[in-house]
């Protein structure tokens, strides 16, 4: 075919065509879902956001199986918070080194520590989900903020910053639980793939179709809790104590995110690819019970990704000088927004920024979680592993 003196075939019309098409969408992506930190950042300066002005009472639940290390460390930036009132419940989630111990120590100085606990030996197919509902059931308030045991918050105001999107009718409070930033290649990789999944989970929040939450810090209310009945739907799963739950109840009319930069949790990440790709195959093995919404909305982004940079390399090799100029040129600009949008976002929340990183883990996570989604330990398999 000729057009304006140029000779294209059919087929690069076709590759120009899925090029086009999947580039547009990922622009679409990037600014609707990956830039609604910073829209929200933007309307929060503007006091465009509401807030309660009452600071109500909360229960911030923690669970802990053999944690004592962590609970010494990070535990009393937990206790020490500029609130009013709160409790901090801990559940010994049948332990057997010193947490026991270390929690009636602690609770001699802390007088708004509580503690409960799982029995060693229980059964359950998921003991942090009993764990979890221990808590929430000795918990005295109904807002209920939730982290784990090797977390610590960036600030003393860290609850005031979550509680204070439980405006009327909101449910679901929606926060990030960062990784800590560390040397290395493993370090980069766990940190922007973190980064990429809060951003996207935020923001799809944000533009009203929220799917999950992670434990490390988000909050709902205990009545919510006993409505749904607990984890009931969810008790055959060793995991989704936290992202099934948000998935099950979440909409745009009772859910909120806080993307202030004192709201974060920071966990010390994975040390190695071994043990990162365990803890990514954990996560992911309850993503086949997202509601079809979910998962529709969740595969789009990445099979256009893949289409993108297949199609970019199939115009590079059999194009003409027209089509590989137009792909040099179009990749250049979605990998100025993601640039943009990427370290803006990470600026924010005060970590690091990504450049020539950015494009390689953008091609490699996608094929990593295709590798486990297609052959890890998922769906029906996750039933007989222990997930730690």
């Amino acid at each position: 075919m000729n057009f304006y003196g140029f000779e294209f075939t059919v087929f690069e019309l076709v590759l120009l065509g899925i090029f086009l098409l999947t580039f547009f969408y990922q622009l679409y992506f990037y600014l609707r879902y990956l830039r609604g930190v910073l829209r929200l950042k933007s309307k929060t300066k503007k006091n465009k956001v509401n807030f309660l002005t009452q600071q109500p009472p909360v229960s911030v639940i923690i669970c802990a199986k053999d944690e004592a290390d962590n609970l010494r460390k990070y535990l009393p930036f937990f206790l020490t918070q500029d609130y009013p009132d709160y409790e901090v419940i801990v559940v010994n989630d049948g332990s057997v080194d010193e947490t026991e111990i270390l929690l009636n120590d602690m609770k001699l100085n802390y007088p708004n520590l509580r503690t409960t606990f799982v029995p060693v030996g229980a059964t359950n197919l998921s003991t942090k989900k009993l764990a979890l509902t221990l808590g929430v059931k000795a918990a005295k308030n109904d807002i209920l903020l939730f982290t784990d045991a090797d977390c610590m918050p960036e600030d003393k105001c860290w609850i005031d910053r979550m509680t204070r999107n439980f405006t009327p009718g909101v449910e679901f409070v929606l926060g990030y639980g960062a990784y800590m930033n560390q040397k290395g290649f493993i370090n980069k990789l766990i940190t922007y793939d973190t980064l990429f999944i809060a951003l996207q989970f935020l923001g799809f929040a944000h533009a009203g179709k929220p799917y999950m939450g992670v434990g490390r810090n988000m909050a709902y209310r205990k009545e919510l809790f006993f409505k749904l009945k607990g984890y009931a739907s969810s008790l055959h799963l060793r995991s989704g104590d936290d992202d099934l739950i948000v998935n099950q109840a979440a909409n745009k009319f009772n859910t909120k995110i806080e993307i202030a930069p004192d709201s974060l949790t920071w966990s010390e990440p994975k040390k190695n690819f071994s043990n990162w790709f365990f803890q990514k195959e954990r996560h992911l093995s309850v993503s086949s019970h997202y509601s079809e919404a979910s998962k529709f909305r969740l595969a789009i982004e990445p099979i256009t990704r893949g289409l993108f940079y297949l199609s970019f390399v199939l115009s590079i090799v059999f194009g003409n000088l027209i089509t590989i100029i137009a792909s040099v040129v179009i990749l250049l600009v979605r990998y100025t927004f993601q640039l943009l949008i990427i370290n803006k976002s990470s600026k924010h929340f005060g970590e690091r920024k990504y450049f020539f990183t950015l494009l390689m883990f953008d091609i490699l996570l996608p094929l990593i979680n295709l590798y486990i989604l297609s052959f890890g330990r998922m769906g029906s398999k996750a039933k007989n592993i222990k997930w730690k």
